[in-house]
């Protein structure tokens, strides 16, 4: 065939197999190959962020034998790329003519008519799978190195990145598994929030600060053993700037992505009580000083300083919010979190509104907890970036097992119960 002619291949390129070498050298056979390499930002919209970065699998596609550019292609649909380009031809496995990539094989062939282009579509290569092969990386792990960056990458390409707590071994599981299809797009959460009040709930005991560091280390050392996701941790006050700048370094090292700091001062109160407990914020230039301190302790550019702003909670008021928001960008907070326990969003919209008007801009960190009718939706309208379901897991598990448990009670054996209970065979299928 004429090498002049243009050929467009679309792809992600994650983990390159066999089928993907098919593709590219059934289409080098027409012309000139041009892969339409996925950005990040597009492959997060339908599925979990790739293992390597859009530059790495550039640098990855553009040494194949046979493929003459690589471009990005920024959504799942080609209309744009081929709109700009005018292929002659566009290859891609038939895999696509059912399913949720149907509508997009029609409309590259509606827009290839326009030029007289035409769609070859080779046989699919049976066998393999870049879904398959990144459940197997998976369960292989992931180095620290990797797993922090991820988050910084996830508010790069993502409008809303979605967290949910994590407590355990089991409760990780669940949050790095758990997923809906929904129009043929997978929905699942980004990452893992490792609360203390989780945490400290789950062993017992109060959530004061009692749990220490090292009890809290182990509990990120099992979450980390079995999964993927980034994870952002619930570092209380965080203590005095000194030991906070040792704790930011231990994170680092361990791989967690970020640790989110409140600037109250005292004998911790959960936020949650308002001002039914006494709630006693620290003076702003210090808790500036501790996340300055923080900054500068941490090794690499990946690790993330949220300041969470308790201005709400203590009934200080908006303008006391916004003022502390300005000094803990200005010390280098990488993001805000700012809390409500009112049952309304109201003030916490208003807070992203008047926020998005200060000259420094961070992403915005919203925890609905008490305001939890709003949706993630109208989160991402009102400006924020993260989204953090901060202990739904826990509360959910609790009162199934008090019934479970005053079932065996009541009725003296527990047939009753197997109705709340997953069968033996799944629970030892779970950490399979």
């Amino acid at each position: 065939m004429e090498k002049k002619k243009k050929v467009y291949v679309g792809m992600s390129a994650d983990l390159i197999h066999p089928g993907h070498l098919n593709i590219i050298e059934e289409a080098a056979k027409y012309g000139r190959v041009v892969i339409g390499l996925l950005t990040d930002e597009a492959i997060a919209s339908y599925k979990r962020l790739p293992c390597l970065t859009f530059d790495d699998r550039k640098k990855i596609v553009e040494n194949l034998k046979s493929v003459d550019r690589v471009v990005a292609q920024e959504t799942l649909d080609y209309v744009a790329n081929l709109r700009e380009i005018k292929p002659d031809y566009v290859v891609h496995g038939d895999d696509w003519r059912t399913g949720p990539q149907r509508e997009t094989r029609a409309r590259v062939i509606k827009t290839l008519a326009e030029w007289g282009g035409e769609l070859i579509e080779p046989e699919y290569t049976k066998g393999f799978s870049s879904t398959a092969l990144n459940k197997a990386a998976r369960e292989i792990g992931t180095t620290p190195a990797v797993r922090m960056q991820k988050l910084r990458r996830l508010l790069q390409v993502k409008g809303l990145v979605r967290v949910m707590e994590s407590h355990n071994g089991l409760s990780g599981l669940i949050v790095e598994n758990a997923f809906v299809e929904k129009a043929g797009v997978r929905c699942e959460f980004d990452a893992m929030w490792l609360s203390s009040l989780t945490d400290s709930t789950a062993k017992g005991r109060p959530d004061t600060e009692y749990v220490d560091r090292t009890s809290r280390a182990a509990t990120i050392n099992e979450i980390l053993d079995i999964t993927t996701k980034p994870i952002i941790y619930d570092g209380d006050t965080g203590g005095v700037a000194e030991h906070f700048s040792m704790l930011v370094r231990t994170l680092e090292r361990m791989g967690v992505s970020a640790v989110i700091i409140e600037d109250k001062q005292g004998l911790k109160q959960n936020s949650l009580y308002g001002t039914e407990k006494k709630q006693v914020l620290l003076p702003a230039k210090d808790m500036a000083h501790k996340i300055h301190a923080g900054k500068q302790a941490q090794v690499t550019g990946d690790f993330m300083v949220i300041a969470r702003i308790e201005s709400l909670i203590a009934d200080h008021g908006m303008e006391d919010a916004l003022e502390r928001a300005v000094q803990y960008v200005e010390a280098g907070a990488d993001a805000i979190m700012i809390h409500s326990r009112r049952e309304s969003p109201e003030e916490v919209v208003r807070f992203a509104e008047l926020f998005q008007k200060l000259p420094q801009q961070v992403p915005l960190v919203a925890v609905p907890s008490s305001y939890n009718a709003i949706t993630e939706r109208e989160l991402e309208a009102a400006g924020f970036s993260v989204v953090i379901y901060a202990n739904q897991l826990l509360r959910s598990a609790y009162p199934a097992m008090v019934r479970t448990a005053e079932s065996i009670l009541e009725h003296g054996r527990s047939k009753e119960a197997d109705s709340f209970c997953m069968s033996i065979k799944e629970i030892l299928e779970v950490s399979q």
